[in-house]
């Protein structure tokens, strides 16, 4: 028995995270000695114009399938797509038939996450949002939900895991936990404790909410930190928030009203694209979680299209290889294409820009 219930890598790549009828097509085209040469493509619908989402996993599809004799073409990853194709790829059908469940997969849940970060970047103006959801997955899913959050529009995340495959180090100060740790009444120890001990280019933002309302610890982190406070975090819970954007307002009133003008505001806690949208003029930045870390995976499906140069479907799919521009991804079996996931926020984010100038 596995000490985590995760497959491992090699598990993946040698295809046995599959669903069983695939292994029983296996067999079957073994027996009967079949083994077209077929176009797949990968769809979330066949009807262009439904809707945009953002396709990101493309980079674990191309290590999936390399090193197999087939074609893949791809979107790059941050394209916002309507449904159609997205991916394609061809060969004989044998060669790459178990892997369908591991690859719909890599591309659903990944694409999924980009699209909710994508919605709330757009939501954000140009108010910075961070990716702080990973606690509500599994931890092998870590990576996957910080990656795919930066490529949708995410400015920054909390796991400290994605800093091996992202810009940046990861961002946070601080859980109510620390000043649980240190008791009620002392908050004050506990923001000290943090401001002493943090690394010199950690912006020092406190939570202020713990134990009182949120203007009461507001004013005393001012006093205990002094200069040194850089920004208050709200993450009331939401049984006790009440009206947030008024709560929100008063703690900038006092700020400024003791002529901290200079102390940031930042919120989180269980906020989505409205919550964004709504408070996104009296803050300086959003925590999100659940939002992004547990978006529904885009449906993807993988046709059969063409065998053996001919059209082919089951019904209620459209037979044929589709006009999209897409790019190489696999030729020969060789990856031949890098995955910059900068250059794929940046095409998230332009392509998305460029359309609503339009």
């Amino acid at each position: 028995m596995k000490e985590f219930d995760t497959p491992t890598e090699d598990e993946i790549v040698h295809g046995y995270v599959t669903d069983q009828y695939f292994v029983r097509t296996e067999e079957a085209l073994d027996e009967s000695h079949t083994n077209p040469n077929v176009v797949a493509e990968v769809t979330a619908d066949q009807f262009p114009n439904w809707g945009k989402e953002v396709l990101a996993g493309v980079k674990d599809v191309a290590h999936l399938l390399e090193g197999l004799p087939v074609e893949v073409e791809s979107l790059p990853e941050g394209s916002l797509f309507d449904g159609g194709p997205v991916m394609r790829i061809k060969g004989k059908y044998r060669e790459f038939a178990r892997y369908e469940t591991a690859l719909l997969g890599f591309l659903s849940h990944a694409s999924g996450i980009a699209t909710a970060a994508f919605e709330i970047n757009h939501s954000s103006g140009d108010v910075p949002v961070y990716s702080f959801g990973t606690r509500h997955v599994h931890p092998m899913l870590s990576i996957v939900v910080e990656r795919s959050a930066f490529i949708g529009g995410m400015d920054g995340y909390s796991n400290t895991v994605a800093e091996l495959d992202l810009p940046d180090d990861a961002s946070g100060t601080m859980p109510h936990t620390l000043m649980l740790a240190h008791g009620e009444g002392n908050q004050e120890e506990a923001w000290k404790a943090f401001n002493d001990s943090a690394p010199e280019d950690v912006p020092r933002i406190v939570l202020a909410d713990t134990f009182t309302d949120e203007v009461d610890e507001t004013l005393r982190a001012v006093q205990a930190l002094g200069d040194d406070l850089d920004g208050v975090r709200l993450d009331t819970t939401g049984s006790r928030r009440g009206d947030f954007e008024h709560i929100i307002k008063e703690v900038r009133y006092k700020l400024d009203e003791v002529g901290r003008e200079d102390v940031d505001i930042f919120v989180s806690g269980g906020l989505g694209p409205d919550d964004v949208m709504d408070l996104r003029e009296h803050v300086d930045g959003f925590g999100i979680g659940g939002y992004v870390s547990n978006a529904n995976p885009v449906d993807f499906s993988l046709d059969i299209v063409e065998r053996e140069g001919r059209p082919i479907s089951k019904r209620g799919k459209l037979s044929g290889t589709k006009d999209r521009d897409m790019s190489k991804v696999i030729e020969n079996g060789e990856i031949v294409t890098d995955f910059d996931v900068v250059e794929a926020r940046g095409r998230c984010l332009n392509t998305a820009v460029l359309e609503e100038n339009v």
